[in-house]
């Protein structure tokens, strides 16, 4: 109470009675009553604040007061002070700033010794008068309420005259609120100035009674929350709080109005007798509710099923709540958009801006139209479609004058203007995103630019290069604009901008009139954002397009005006029919500027096809930037896309028992898993298991199709028991899956089996290759090791995997190809090059042995062809695939594709319910957080006590979603919904787990499962849950690929994952879609599966068309041609280019180049056409490759070019990399050696060691040999070659596609700057001045993948600390590939022959291998001393000169023998890495190289047997060496080569052996 205030207030109230009935007397008289107040204040030496209702009554007021106190001769004495006083002196500090002020009023009453403040007068001078009344230069203010409310301004005495207040709405006066006067009461009485405060309030007398009553008697606060309630529960909808009624009258009752409404029924329309029905009133806020969400369903905000209750979220909803537009506001929208559907104008368009409900309280006052209708005439390019009488007149007439910087005169217009200008630009946002999402292209672009203008104060149809008004003089801009105003037939002020760049800069400026800035102007132009737009069109079905569209941007970037990024907006548009159908937002960052970004865009044709398509860029600051760019359909060719999917009928057969197999060993296999095979491996079992031919199956997810390749392989191993079957397998954690599966089936008897997993983690000898019966493989490494199949020359043999191959792949009975529809995704090119190879080796095998056959009658008759079974789920375009892989397509009768069956997708053994949601938001992370809701209650829903699963994108996603569904739970108080077992069990369960956030959510009956756990932490989850222990699973999306885990529910939440590459985030394949769904519905236990897809609004039309609809499977050969075509020329299958299109037509990119020439960029697909363009392909290819390195061309034979390997092409083949990367090998080691050669003679021995320890035999060894030291690499050198190899290994093309997510670029200089080599190699080289220049920006290079790369290395090896668990993943895919590109560098660099420098290079190859292998840096000190007896011994040292056949060059041969203790060191390195095991042996090079020049003489390698049962190892070695080489450089004496020992497993025992050449 008043009480309690800290300085006292006296309050007095004064009811006016006289001639209460005429205006102008009560007005005169509550101005008297007001004088006599204020004076009395005066007089005691206090400061008034008078307040008033209306800005013009401030100004009155003060007039009334000095022309009273004019009459009384009271105006100098009391209100302006008088000379020499102190009021008077601060008066006078501010003449100055008072007499600039453009406001009449404000000067004239601070000369009678007051102010006046409003909301219309600038916010300058508001705060001049402030600062006055503060420093006492004025000693009365008369102000409006607002300053109560807004401004901190107290007095001594606060004067309330009158309390009438106009209200627009309903057109009267009503009461001051009660609030208002306490509020105004309140800034009576200065704290710490003042020990009392007065308060006096004029009223009419009527009014006065009832302003004591509530003064005394304290009303309460009622709400108002009815009034918006439409508005604030489409937010709540919005936000994903309120899903239902149920759900929003629980919100409901949150609200101060369920408050006030159960204290104070009866304000709120509540009768006694429903309250006392209905205590908790319950009842009225379901009416309330239900009421607003038929009102917002009615404006098209949500969408409400009065039947369920449910409430959705629409587009016009989302933008209403994102840019605060009211419902009556999109109400008005969209009747009046309605109204202008077809063509609307730019005039038409700002007119239905202007009526939104957010302008209508703008009065329209008398006194202000002339000037409206003066600005309306001068100011106005577009027409005003309203009277200026109407808010919405004065709002477009006052909008367009904001824009076109006119000057107004009335303070009370200036302040209007401001509020529009405040207001509009929201609104025009929301009414562009509004249009945009309902495919209005038009009305889009027009509110885009309006919005534009808004914001930069300058029109669409003036130059752009008004945004640099501040640094162009004007009569630039006159002098590139149209004297017409706004045209309908559309701008082209920017073109005209443009242009200028084809002039010379004297040019420029004599065209603007500005002769010296010509340069200036065009350096403008050039910061002008512009972009490049290329797209080539994909026909996919006869109705659907692919776009591959290419944005480049060609601006130069500055910070001052671009800041860190710049946003387009993207849209494909049809013109004829004004509608957008694909819509999106492009962001251009600084880091990535000027990098191109490419965009997939899928749209829908209609029959007749029409002629063009446009697609516009439009800047999303930028007013005038933008671009329209025509897509042409006329040589789009889609009649070969006519044809009907093939579907296979599913027959009503009788289940087939296992016994069919008629071997009891195969029935064995099968006794525990089921007594019958399903329905389609019954129909397939005959052509499986008595038949050769090829099979394509098309089924769905859990049709049994694994069954189905048991069942041939079962076949082919009854054939021919040594045959080998091939399983391709799209994924590592397939591969792994698979592998598991079938060593449990097929490993353990009867069969025992040899089950083997080919994949980039595993590499097995020839030996346990060629002993095999089933090989496992991802696609990569089976194409890598079929190219082997003819054998491969030279040193490659021992160096590559490839020669492997050369025996067992001719012996391959059966290829099996698990999701051969990826053909169509980023890896298809390796799946087509393995089947295209496959059929050609078994046409190649089969015709060898008709030939031996025929020469040998004895014989038996040539072996079948591989057999290629392909899997699948159900095609588009069955035929084209079974056609490739051998199924004859073209035959009648019986016979007509026996082996096809594609099958739809319906034919699940356990039917499937999928509902697909749709999702608002342009950015992916609060879109994601606005799903977990829905999912914990589609839970709830679909499979409150059943196995669930839900597929994200990322790690942290599923981190996120599980603890969202824990909040969830718990708000229904019941946390632990989800976990099924005892809490003691799973919290002990959870300790055992190494990872943090699975340590929590397990315990609430979540699991994470994603590839950042340990493998022990995979299999306790997949544990649990299969047990059922933990009824929900949040996995990423491989889970659908690896592990067999199938659920009752499948939710798929989101649609997009972020693609390193692009530094963005882009749709899954529809076939990725369906593989996680095929994971709903358990056979055995379900009747049915249910799947959930969310995905974004804008997608969900997509989804419903091809979900079941797929796409015919296209062929991605031409993505990686270049490496196809130079594997087949290394391997010799290749020879010419008339070859190359031979090979070509073995291929599935052939057959769909033939059905969809568009597709390609053929021109037809007549064979003339066809033959020119694989010609085309060709020779554009072995350009690349010939450009590389990587083949030579001979154009001598005829119309036909031979083609040859070479060693960089052989490099690439073998170790299987992008045809690129040996020239950046290649260019590596020459710069290693460059620098090795000018600093290798620094070099000197280390320590002598006693060479009788390490040598045995004969004498004549123990002559052969000088000296044996002991090598130690502590030079510099050393570690900057490390280094230096790594950081070329880290710099080829190969880890172009390592991730660098969204703000890494950070976590990467941070962990640079705890690693001894940095980011570069200026740290390790020696010899070089450290300081650097200014170059590339910090985050640019730390934002490489390259350099992310390099880093990761140097953190394995030195054990760096990574800043979060995705870098564990990095660095494991990053390390798993060093040693295949180290063999690689190694192959390139040993084919250049001897070069100084190469001896110290191919020394420190072995190292790289060791830090690698036992993660200990060479300048680390060795375990173990010199001091025991050595394990190594050397003996039999002979060399012999010999002379070459055909020549008089002598080659020298060094022989001797090595001998290990195995035992001595085996610890050792089980020690250090106990999973070294599978690379087959520890590793041994030695190195012969010259003293003088460092020339490499030769190398060898070996790998010591680790598990050898002898106690000592023994091994001959023989080196070939060219003889005068070796002779010219070895030293003074012309007589010494050194041999260096080195052992890749430890750093013990590496040797410096010097040889002599003659005794």
């Amino acid at each position: 109470g008043p009480e309690h205030r800290p300085v006292p207030l006296q309050q007095t109230f004064i009811g006016v009675t006289a001639h209460t009935k005429n205006r102008f007397q009560r007005e005169k008289k509550m101005n008297e009553i007001c004088y006599d107040v204020v004076t009395d204040a005066l007089r005691n030496g206090y400061q008034v604040m008078v307040f008033v209702h209306s800005r013009k009554g401030t100004g009155t007021t003060a007039k009334a007061m000095a022309e009273h106190a004019a009459m009384e001769g009271e105006l100098e004495h009391l209100f302006t002070g008088e000379e020499g006083t102190q009021e008077n002196d601060a008066r006078t500090q501010f003449i100055d700033k008072v007499e600039k002020s453009r406001n009449k009023e404000l000067r004239e009453h601070f000369r009678n010794g007051m102010g006046i403040h409003h909301a219309g007068m600038l916010r300058p001078d508001r705060r001049l008068t402030e600062q006055m009344f503060a420093d006492g230069a004025i000693r009365v203010l008369c102000c409006t309420a607002t300053l109560a409310w807004g401004i901190n301004l107290p007095a001594h005495t606060v004067v309330i005259k009158g309390t009438d207040v106009y209200m627009a709405e309903k057109g009267t006066t009503v009461d001051l609120s009660i609030l208002d006067v306490q509020q105004i009461f309140g800034r009576a009485g200065r704290p710490q100035y003042d020990t009392s405060g007065d308060a006096t309030l004029i009223t009419s007398h009527d009014a006065m009674a009832r302003y004591l009553d509530k003064l005394v008697r304290a009303t309460p606060i009622e709400s108002n929350f009815i009034k918006q309630l439409a508005d604030h529960l489409n937010a709540e909808v919005v936000g994903g709080t309120v899903t239902n009624t149920r759900e929003a009258i629980e919100w409901l009752r949150y609200t101060y109005l369920h408050v006030r409404m159960c204290k104070n029924p009866l304000a709120y329309g509540i009768a006694a007798k429903q309250h006392e029905s209905d205590p908790t009133l319950r009842g009225r806020s379901r009416e309330l509710v239900v009421e607003a969400a038929k009102l917002l369903d009615e404006r098209k905000m949500v969408r409400y099923n009065s039947d369920s209750g449910n409430l959705a979220v629409t587009n016009l909803g989302r933008v209403a709540c994102i840019f605060y537009i009211r419902n009556q506001s999109v109400a008005t929208f969209n009747e009046m958009m309605e109204k202008k559907r077809v063509s609307p104008t730019d005039a038409d368009l700002l007119h239905i801006m202007c009526c939104a409900d957010e302008f209508e309280n703008l009065r329209v006052r008398p006194e202000e139209l002339d000037e409206v209708d003066q600005i309306k005439k001068e100011s106005c390019p577009l027409e005003t479609l309203a009277p200026v009488e109407e808010f919405s007149g004065k709002c477009n007439v006052l909008l367009q004058a904001y824009i076109s910087k006119s000057r107004i005169s009335s303070f009370t217009l200036i302040s209007d203007t401001n509020y529009i200008a405040s207001n509009a630009g929201r609104v025009a946002r929301a009414l562009f995103e509004m249009c945009l999402k309902n495919g209005n292209a038009g009305a889009a672009l027009k509110f885009l630019r309006l919005a534009k203008s808004i914001d930069h104060r300058f029109w669409w149809f003036q130059s752009p290069l008004r945004a640099f008004e501040h640094d162009l003089k004007k009569n630039v801009f006159v002098a590139l604009e149209d004297s017409k105003v706004a045209s309908e037939g559309g701008y082209n002020t920017f073109e005209r901008a443009v242009s200028l760049l084809d002039m010379e800069p004297n040019e420029v400026g004599q065209l603007c009139r500005c002769f010296r800035d010509g340069a200036l102007i065009q350096k403008c132009v050039r910061m002008l954002p512009r972009v490049e737009v290329s797209c080539t069109v994909h026909p996919i079905t006869k109705s659907t397009l692919r776009f591959h569209i290419e944005l480049n941007p060609v601006f130069n970037w500055s910070g001052r005006h671009h800041g860190g990024a710049e946003g387009f907006w993207l849209w494909v548009e049809d013109n004829e029919n004004n509608r957008t159908y694909h819509s999106e937002y492009i962001l251009f960052s600084r880091r990535n500027h000027p990098e191109s970004t490419t965009l997939e865009v899928v749209v829908p044709v209609f029959d007749p096809m029409p002629q063009q398509y446009f697609i516009r860029v439009v800047s999303d600051s930028w007013v005038g930037c933008e671009a329209l760019i025509p897509v042409s359909f006329r040589h789009v060719l889609i009649e070969g896309l006519s044809s009907p999917t093939f579907f296979t009928n599913l027959f009503d057969l009788t289940p087939l028992p296992v016994q069919a197999l008629a071997d009891p060993r195969y029935e064995q296999l099968y006794a525990n898993r089921f007594d019958v095979f399903n329905p389609i491996q019954t129909q397939l079992f005959h052509i499986l298991y008595h038949t050769d031919t090829p099979v394509l199956l098309g089924a769905p997810t859990g049709s049994g199709k694994t069954t189905v390749a048991e069942i041939a392989l079962l076949r082919m191993k009854k054939q021919n028991p040594k045959a080998k079957c091939v399983y391709i397998a799209p994924l590592k954690s397939l591969a792994r899956e698979r592998l598991k599966e079938w060593s449990k089936l097929l490993g353990a008897p009867p069969l025992k089996w040899k089950v083997l997993e080919l994949s980039g983690d595993t590499s097995h000898d020839s030996r346990a290759l060629n002993n095999s019966d089933v090989l496992i493989c991802t696609p990569e490494k089976w194409d890598l090791i079929s190219r082997g199949w003819r054998g491969v020359p030279g040193d490659l043999a021992s160096s590559s995997n490839a020669s492997n191959g050369k025996r067992f792949v001719r012996e391959v009975g059966l290829l099996i190809i698990d999701e051969i529809h990826l053909l169509g995704e980023d890896r298809g090119a390796v799946l087509e090059a393995i089947v295209s190879r496959t059929r050609f080796i078994s046409r190649h095998v089969q015709a060898e042995n008709k030939q031996r056959t025929s020469s040998s009658s004895g014989e038996k008759a040539a072996p079948a062809m591989t057999r290629i079974m392909g899997l699948s789920t159900a095609l588009a375009n069955p035929y084209d695939l079974a056609d490739w892989i051998g199924i004859d397509t073209e035959s009648f009768g019986v016979d007509a594709n026996r082996g096809l069956y594609n099958f739809r997708p319906s034919v699940r053994p356990v039917p499937m319910v999928v509902h697909i949601q749709g999702y608002p938001g342009r950015h992916y992370c609060p879109r994601m957080a606005t799903m977990n809701k829905p999912c914990y209650a589609a839970i709830k829903d679909l499979s409150p006590s059943k196995p669930s699963m839900i597929f994200v994108a990322s790690r942290r996603q599923t981190r996120l979603t599980a603890l969202d569904l824990i909040s969830h739970a718990a708000g229904e108080e019941n946390p632990k919904s989800f976990l099924h077992c005892d809490e003691l069990y799973i919290e002990d369960v959870a300790s055992q787990l190494n990872d943090t956030a699975l340590r929590h959510t397990i315990t609430f009956g979540i699991g994470l499962h994603h590839a950042g756990l340990t493998s022990r932490d995979r299999e306790t989850v997949e544990r649990l849950y299969l047990e059922g222990q933990i009824q929900v699973l949040v996995a990423t999306a491989t889970l659908a690929w690896g592990v067999n885990l199938p659920a009752h529910l499948v939710i798929v939440k989101g649609t997009e994952f972020f693609d390193g590459k692009l530094s963005r985030y882009v749709d899954y394949p529809v076939t990725d879609i369906l593989q996680m769904m095929g994971r709903a519905g358990r056979p055995q236990f379900d009747k049915e599966g249910v799947a959930v897809i969310m995905c974004e609004e804008s997608k969900k039309t997509f989804l419903k068309k091809f979900l079941y609809e797929p796409f015919p499977v296209e062929s991605c050969l031409g993505e990686r041609m270049c490496e196809t075509i130079n594997a087949e020329i290394s391997i010799g299958t290749i020879n010419s280019l008339s070859d190359a299109i031979g090979y070509l037509k073995w291929t599935f990119y052939a057959r769909r180049v033939k059905l969809n020439p568009s597709y390609y960029g053929a021109k037809s697909s007549n064979d003339d056409a066809l033959e020119d363009f694989f010609l085309v392909v060709v020779q554009e290819t072995t350009d690349k490759l010939q450009e590389h390195g990587c083949i030579s061309v001979d154009k001598t034979e005829g119309t036909d070019s031979l083609v040859t390997t070479t060693p960089l092409g052989g490099a690439a083949s073998n170790f299987y990399l992008n045809h690129r990367t040996p020239k950046q090998l290649q260019g590596g080691s020459r710069g290693l050696k460059k620098v090795l050669a000018q600093h290798g003679q620094e070099l000197k021995h280390s320590s002598e060691l006693p060479k009788h320890e390490f040598l045995i035999g004969d004498a004549d060894s123990k002559k052969r040999v000088g000296s044996i030291y002991k090598f130690s690499p502590e030079h510099a050198m050393y570690t900057f070659a490390i280094a230096k190899i790594l950081f070329e290994l880290s710099a080829t093309h190969e880890f172009n596609e390592l991730p660098v997510r969204h703000n890494e670029e950070e976590l990467n200089l941070e962990l640079s700057r705890s690693l001894p080599w940095g980011y570069d190699l200026s740290k390790v080289s020696w010899w070089m001045d450290k300081q650097k220049g200014p170059g590339k920006n910090i985050l640019d290079i730390m934002a490489d993948p390259h350099t992310k790369c390099f880093l990761l290395l140097q953190a394995f090896i030195f054990k760096g600390k990574l800043p979060i668990s995705d870098y564990i993943n990095d660095m494991r895919s990053v390390v798993d590939q060093i040693p295949r590109l180290l063999a690689a560098m190694q192959f390139v660099a040993h084919d250049e022959g001897a070069s100084a420098g190469n001896f110290e290079m191919f020394s420190c190859f072995p190292l790289v291998r060791r830090v690698l292998r036992t993660g200990v840096m060479i300048d680390a000190k060795p375990k173990g001393s010199f001091n025991i007896i050595p394990s190594i011994k050397f003996g039999n040292f002979k060399v012999e000169k010999e002379l070459k056949k055909g020549s008089n060059h002598h080659n020298g041969i060094l022989d001797f023998d090595y001998n290990i203790e195995l035992n001595s060191f085996r610890n050792e390195a089980n020690q250090r890495r106990p999973n070294q095991g599978k690379h087959g042996g520890l590793g041994v090079t030695f190195v012969l190289g010259s003293l003088k020049g460092g020339y490499l003489l030769d190398k060898s390698s070996l790998l010591v047997p680790e598990f050898n049962r002898g106690k000592w190892w023994k091994k001959h070695i023989r080196m070939h060496f060219d003889w005068t080489t070796a002779e010219s450089n070895a030293g003074q004496d012309q007589n010494t080569v050194v041999l260096r020992v080195l052992h890749e497993f430890t750093s013990s025992l590496d040797l410096e052996i010097m040889l002599a050449l003659k005794r």
